[in-house]
């Protein structure tokens, strides 16, 4: 089975059909979704869709689109709402400065409240980054030493230097759709390099939708051609790719239990 660690079943759910996008999934062999919170104020929403379906998990956490308006203005906000045993991780949240939808002092506020909150509950921390490669990783190496927190760096499109920052911290590396596009021939190169025991996949659903299937609606069975294209690209078979990342998986969020087809195999 796959996981897919990282998508946003509230939008499906606005779209009126997310019974049957997690069902898809589930006949895909897609045995584990989480589904990520960006707003504060859609947390209880994020949440109860977690809450429906067994093998669904959730974070808590403010994207820095939305960082403007609703940064948590201290770490027990996230932290209190990530007492509930659905919530998996922190996040997400970090630095987007392509189109800085929120003013820039207002995102490392929030992003080190949220790497706060991830240090004190022990929750990873599922990182945002968009052209902030020099700053997130100053960021990430001089909080690492202040103390020590885990993470993941989602739907990694940026840098090899960002990249190879946040390994040397522990991090994982979470590959999306992206990494089908032709134009990604520098993150294919970086994917090619990452170790496997610290490769995760992704749909960021319902963005950023893999090939062959750009132009539509992205969901999270398909995972499955990204998991593929990562497979390729690390010259492994899909199902080995698929055991491995599901295992860094529950590794890391190792909060969310795996389906009992998983525990027993």
């Amino acid at each position: 089975m796959l996981v897919d660690s990282h998508c946003h079943l509230d939008y499906h759910q606005r779209d009126g059909d997310v019974d049957d996008v997690v069902a898809r999934a589930h006949d895909a062999d897609i045995g584990t979704i989480v589904t990520i919170c960006t707003k504060l104020s859609e947390a209880g929403i994020v949440r109860s869709i977690a809450e429906s379906y067994e093998n669904v998990w959730c974070t808590v956490g403010v994207h820095p689109h939305d960082a403007g308006d609703e940064y948590p203005k201290d770490a027990q906000i996230l932290i209190d709402l990530s007492r509930n045993d659905k919530v998996v991780g922190i996040g997400e949240s970090g630095l987007d400065y392509f189109y800085e939808h929120s003013p820039r002092d207002k995102q490392r506020k929030s992003f080190l409240t949220h790497i706060e909150a991830a240090r004190e509950t022990g929750l990873p921390l599922v990182v945002h980054s968009r052209d902030a490669d020099d700053e997130m990783a100053n960021i990430l190496k001089s909080e690492m030493e202040k103390g020590i927190f885990r993470g993941v760096m989602h739907c990694f499109s940026s840098g090899p230097a960002l990249a190879k920052a946040a390994l040397e911290i522990g991090f994982y590396i979470s590959i999306s759709g992206i990494v089908t596009f032709k134009s990604a021939d520098e993150l294919r190169n970086i994917v090619a390099e990452v170790p496997l025991d610290r490769l995760l996949v992704e749909t960021d659903a319902p963005y950023l939708t893999p090939e062959p299937h750009r132009g539509k609606r992205n969901e999270p069975l398909h995972v499955r051609q990204t998991a593929q294209k990562v497979a390729d690209l690390k010259g492994i078979d899909f199902e080995s790719l698929a055991d491995v990342t599901t295992r860094n998986f529950f590794k890391l969020f190792d909060r969310a239990r795996a389906p009992v087809a998983q525990e027993n195999s």
